[in-house]
């Protein structure tokens, strides 16, 4: 039924210009603006982020970036004024905000200026 539709995610924001601004900006990802914000990836796909007045933040990751090198990823973000999220428990997060350990990848947190949760991930 769906095999060939060109499926999307979307997700909300309380500020679609400081949420424009942050994904062109400081992920330097190309951004259509017009009532929504669509997010070109690398992939082909895109994402819908939208306005809403009563936005509550995702609670789960939204959005993942993998990397081939995350530390480097990291950093460069860090240099970019990006703060990583700290966890504790079964994914323990070290001093740069990196899941090292598990059976995923390694992985850190970031939130947009929403407070949805993006990643930046590096499979082994």
């Amino acid at each position: 039924m769906f095999k060939n539709a060109k499926a999307f995610s979307s997700f909300s924001t309380n500020d679609l210009r400081q949420t424009a601004d942050f994904y062109r900006q400081v992920l330097g990802l190309e951004v259509d603006e017009s009532y929504f914000l669509t997010v070109k990836l690398a992939t082909g796909g895109q994402v819908i982020i939208y306005p809403k007045p009563d936005h509550q933040p995702a609670t789960f990751t939204v959005l993942n970036f993998p990397v081939d090198n995350i530390d480097a990823a990291v950093d460069e973000l860090r240099n970019r004024g990006i703060t990583f999220l700290q966890y504790e428990g079964d994914i323990k997060t070290d001093e740069k905000g990196i899941a090292r350990g598990g059976e995923g990848p390694k992985i850190a947190w970031f939130e947009d200026p929403a407070g949805n949760i993006l990643s930046v991930l590096q499979e082994e």
